[in-house]
């Protein structure tokens, strides 16, 4: 299973499931409570197969000063660490992209490519950006319950300077599938503007959507040849979701030892 974020279902999920569709943030926690199969005799409704896993309320590091919320906290996190971890194998966030360096401060990312004549930056912020592939359908008494790949899908920024001037682009992962007689793009062009020195709120934009469809695929070959095709935005996709489990892993992290009272 190549999920990126193992889930969990809230009570309140589970009890509308024949009436709603879950929500994205359903999908980023983890089952660690569901996945405990019930006694033998046990009745098999939903109720009882969330409440059949009760954490503990003894405290791990021997003190008596730790509420019972904040114990069944730390141990609930303990168990999603793990869990994000096995399936983070593999997925280290790399330095480099297609000729571009890779420069990360908590959700921004950026990627530069410079050479004499230009320069072209591409950058984005990961934070809200992750969603399922695919919404699947989820059995609360499976024991391995199938999740769609959770993705991280950015707008991004597209820069390319040269002598002080700017054409900026801002695109966006398109959503599903192409049907027929369109193109398979990855991306689109939703906003284009160029300005002098630095950007601000008076620079005119075009909406993407507006312009001569055959200047708009011109622009799209443009991009391609300074280094933003198809495939780059593909593996930008890949970049921003490794980054994107890996912050939420250290997120997590960070609060179990909030919670556990360490500094």
């Amino acid at each position: 299973m190549n999920n990126l974020r193992i889930a969990t279902l809230r009570f309140s999920s589970l009890a509308t499931k024949a009436t709603g569709s879950l929500g994205k943030r359903d999908f980023t926690r983890s089952l660690w409570h569901m996945t405990k199969k019930p006694a033998t005799g046990a009745s098999n409704d939903h109720v009882t197969v969330l409440n059949v896993h009760k954490p503990s309320i003894s405290c791990t590091c021997g003190c008596n000063v730790h509420t019972k919320a904040e114990k069944e906290l730390v141990e609930c996190l303990a168990e999603e660490i793990v869990a994000e971890r096995k399936v983070q194998k593999g997925k280290a966030v790399s330095s480099t992209l297609d000729g571009f360096n890779v420069k990360i401060v908590g959700g921004d990312v950026e990627l530069i490519k410079e050479t004499d004549k230009e320069k072209v930056v591409v950058s984005f912020n990961v934070n809200h950006t992750v969603d399922t592939e695919e919404e699947p359908e989820v059995n609360p008494n499976a024991d391995k319950p199938e999740l769609g790949e959770m993705r991280s899908k950015p707008q991004f920024e597209v820069d390319i300077i040269k002598s002080g001037t700017t054409l900026s682009f801002t695109c966006s992962y398109l959503q599903g599938e192409a049907q027929e007689g369109e193109y398979n793009d990855v991306f689109s062009i939703d906003e284009m503007s160029i300005f002098e020195g630095e950007w601000n709120d008076k620079v005119y934009a075009v909406a993407g959507d507006v312009l001569d469809g055959y200047l708009y695929d011109l622009l799209l070959n443009y991009l391609e040849e300074k280094g933003i095709s198809q495939e780059f935005a593909e593996k930008l996709s890949d970049l921003a979701t490794a980054h994107e489990h890996t912050s939420y892993i250290g997120l997590l992290e960070k609060l179990s030892k909030f919670t556990a009272g360490g500094k």
